[in-house]
């Protein structure tokens, strides 16, 4: 009997889209064009804290938006509304990620000329975004209160590729079986190179940090 041929479809793919996101990676170098990917889980508040970090850097240094999800087009045009920061919508066909050639499509309809910082938000999910490379300079991800301080050990790749820990939320810490240090402590355990930023996006406590972190990532 013949024996059946396997074929590897799922590294293939990874494959392909590294050597995507490396090239990407290296023209917006070449550009001076520094690309942040945000993550999250829905509901972490990824929009509102972007929001206060926007409407602190916007005079300081030219930044775009791009906002990534299965449909709708209510995150840009709240983006554009609250700070007049360029924003578009990228819509991933019901895809739970964006990759390197999605990640380009959006950048082509940028200015990239006259943009200093892009930063896109990924779709809301602690899977598919981390596998996927989108040629960001730099990863970052939110990890809310209300989710608890075990994440890092349920989803250990989202935070062990991200630069950069925001733990949001920090004004429920009250109501919440939520300990911050132990939270720290397991963020490190996946990645001990990961800068840990807590803020309160409604407050606005810990966005001024936050903002002075990623003006000093700028080339």
């Amino acid at each position: 009997m013949d024996e059946v041929k396997i074929i590897e479809i799922k590294k293939s793919v990874f494959a392909d889209n590294e050597k995507d996101a490396d090239s990407l990676r290296t023209e917006l170098k070449e550009k001076k064009v520094f690309l942040l990917n945000l993550m999250s889980s829905p509901g972490s508040g990824k929009t509102t804290t972007l929001i206060q970090i926007l409407n602190r850097i916007k005079n300081k240094v030219r930044v775009a938006v791009m906002e990534a999800d299965i449909d709708g087009d209510v995150d840009a045009v709240k983006i554009k509304e609250a700070t007049g920061v360029p924003s578009i919508q990228l819509h991933t066909g019901g895809m739970c990620h964006l990759d390197a050639e999605m990640t380009r499509q959006g950048l082509d309809n940028l200015n990239l000329e006259e943009t200093d910082l892009v930063i896109l938000e990924n779709v809301g999910n602690l899977v598919c975004p981390a596998e996927f490379d989108t040629g960001a300079t730099c990863n970052a991800m939110i990890l809310s209160v209300p989710e608890g301080d075990d994440k890092p050990l349920k989803y250990p790749l989202m935070f062990t590729v991200c630069d950069l820990v925001i733990i949001n939320k920090m004004d429920v810490v009250p109501y919440f079986d939520f300990d911050i240090e132990r939270c720290k402590k397991y963020i490190h355990l996946r990645n001990p190179n990961a800068t840990i930023i807590p803020v309160s996006a409604k407050t606005g406590d810990g966005i001024d940090k936050l903002a002075e972190w990623l003006l000093k990532q700028l080339p």
